[in-house]
Parts: structure tokens; C-alpha cells; sequence
């Protein structure tokens, strides 16, 4: 029987009413999942690493959570790791760990959309289907993934797309890599790309701004100019596309030290275009850009603040 350590961090799949509170607050613990789950799935043990709703993760929280897992994984007496994680947050911290630990050993990282005390709770179906693919042996050499709702998504490819529904994680790109069934877990699909980044920790002077028709360029002014940022991940339009007056900015920033990420608003697709005009890909890319390919903003900023956290630069980002 696999052994599967279950690292509790809270969440909504953590909460339960309170009337005190006048709401959902952190309720359960690491026990009372483990109670919940079918004895014969795996052998499992539970570590607390924190009880907190995800928004209220700092870059401390996730870079120590990474570490954690890390070091669960190095163990030879464990097989896999779960980790119930707020939803709000979850796509940044699994893809932190996906970038930053490099092991075949199954990291699953999985939620809740409805608290414990709400009719239709998935936190316990969502957890058994974690079990199931943390002890697979078809899991291993994935990746971190993340399973909701007996999905399993690459860590890179999914993000949270509603506020509320249960089938909120998916993979706009290239949809899910596989499902959890009654008889077990099928991988129909091998992820896109694996990357890994040596980082010893996470730069946390890094900004993501959302560029909108007419916007001006006086937030990323500020950013580079007078809070000295080291990284600046730029969600532009289309492909790759920015108004004429960003160009000058950008290639100042450039120069002065601050590397700028372009990654898309749009939520799927490559930073690649065809077009010729002042402001497109072929100017972004020659006053130095980097180019965030399918990455979604939120990931970009964290694979920006591993690689300058690991002490370089473009070779990093491009390997």
C-alpha cells in the first residue's frame, strides 16, 4: 500500500459555518480528513502546515510550503504528497512546487468550492480522488497536478476560470491530462513541458499589470522608476501587443535593470503573432521582452520571482 502524506494548509475545504463569525472560517483538521476517507486507498498521515484561507497566503507562506513538500519528497518513506489548499491561491502555490521540485514522487494539490457545513460538500470527494492519484503509479513523473472534481490538470495548464462552480479548474489550452474513475486513474496525456528552476527563493519585488484600451503607461512609469522593481510581467493584448507609447517605457525598464515578462490576457494561447505594426511581438521582442508563451499571468510572476530568486536572468526563464 502507497504511502501518501496529506499536508494541510486550510481553505474552504478546511471551513465550516460559524455563527460567531457570521460565516465560513477554518474548522477541520488534518484527522478529520483522514476519517473521512476509504481505509484501503492508501496508507496516509496528516502534517498541519497552516489553517488559513488562501488569500491570506503571503510569498513567505508558498515559498515554505514549496520547501515543505520538497523535503516530504525526499523521504523514502513516502510515496506521494497531497495538499488540500485554498482555491483563491492554489494555482500559484501547485505551480511553484511544479517548477521548483524536481521529483517523480506524485504532488497533488486539490480544494473545495462548498464548505463542510454546506449541502453538497466536495471537500471529501475531491480528496479521496487526490488519494487515488497521489498513490498511482501512472502519476509519477507528471508533475504536480491538481484534481477537482476527477480531473486531473497539469499544474502549468490550469486555472481557476469561476467564482463558485466545482468544475472550476480547467486547462483552456490543452484541457486535462486524465480522469479519476471508479476502477482507477487514466493519464490520457503527458503535459505539454516540464521545466525547472534551481531556485533558492523568490523575488518578491515583482508586479503584474493588466494592460486595457487607453490605458496609460503611468503604473509600469512607477513600478520601474520609483519602486525600483526587479520584474514586471506585462498581460498585454492578443498575442503580444502593446499601444506604440508603452514601447519607450518598456525598453527604459529594460535597460535599467527590470526584466519584463509578456504573457496575454486572453487566457490561452502562445505570445506569438504575425503582425507587422508598431507595438506588436517583433518590438517587444527586440527591445528585449521576455515571452511568457502560454503561462497565465499569475504563473508568470511566479516563474519570474523563482528565476530571479535563482540568480539569473534570460537563461533561466528560456531553458
Amino acid at each position: 500500500m502507497k504511502r501518501i502524506v496529506i499536508l494541510t494548509t486550510g481553505g474552504t475545504i478546511a471551513m465550516s459555518k460559524s455563527d460567531a463569525a457570521g460565516g465560513a472560517v477554518p474548522a477541520l483538521t488534518g484527522t478529520d480528513f483522514v476519517d473521512a476517507l476509504p481505509r484501503d486507498l492508501a496508507e496516509i498521515r496528516t502534517e498541519p502546515f497552516s489553517n488559513l484561507p488562501s488569500a491570506q497566503f503571503t510569498l513567505d507562506h508558498i515559498w515554505n510550503l514549496s520547501r515543505r513538500v520538497a523535503a516530504l519528497v525526499t523521504d523514502n518513506a513516502v510515496d506521494g504528497i497531497i495538499v488540500p489548499h485554498g482555491t483563491d491561491t492554489l494555482e500559484e502555490s501547485a505551480y511553484l512546487c511544479d517548477i521548483t521540485i524536481d521529483s517523480r514522487k506524485p504532488i497533488v494539490f486539490t480544494g473545495a468550492m462548498r464548505t463542510a457545513s454546506e449541502i453538497g460538500y466536495d471537500g471529501f470527494a475531491n480528496l479521496a480522488a487526490a488519494v487515488r492519484v497521489a498513490a498511482s503509479n501512472d502519476a509519477r513523473g507528471i508533475g504536480t497536478v491538481v484534481v477537482f472534481n476527477d480531473e486531473i490538470h497539469a499544474a502549468r495548464d490550469v486555472t481557476k476560470t469561476h467564482t463558485t462552480a466545482l468544475d472550476t479548474f480547467q486547462s483552456p489550452e490543452f484541457g486535462a491530462l486524465g480522469r479519476v474513475d471508479y476502477d482507477g486513474v487514466v493519464i490520457a496525456r503527458q503535459p505539454a513541458r516540464r521545466e525547472f528552476i534551481s531556485a533558492t527563493r523568490l523575488e518578491s519585488n515583482v508586479h503584474l499589470l493588466k494592460l486595457v484600451v487607453g490605458m496609460s503607461d503611468g503604473l509600469l512609469v512607477y513600478l520601474a522608476e520609483t519602486v525600483g522593481a526587479r520584474g514586471i510581467v506585462l498581460e498585454t493584448l492578443g498575442g503580444g501587443r502593446v499601444p506604440p507609447a508603452w514601447l519607450p517605457t518598456i525598453e527604459r525598464a529594460i535597460k535599467n535593470g527590470c526584466a519584463v515578462v509578456v504573457t496575454s490576457r486572453v487566457g490561452a494561447g502562445r505570445t506569438t503573432d504575425r503582425y507587422g505594426y508598431t507595438g506588436a511581438h517583433r518590438d517587444l521582442a527586440r527591445i528585449g521582452c521576455w515571452f511568457a508563451g502560454g503561462l497565465n499571468g499569475q504563473k508568470a510572476r511566479i516563474k519570474l520571482m523563482a528565476a530571479l530568486g535563482a540568480g539569473s536572468g534570460a537563461e533561466v526563464w528560456n531553458a
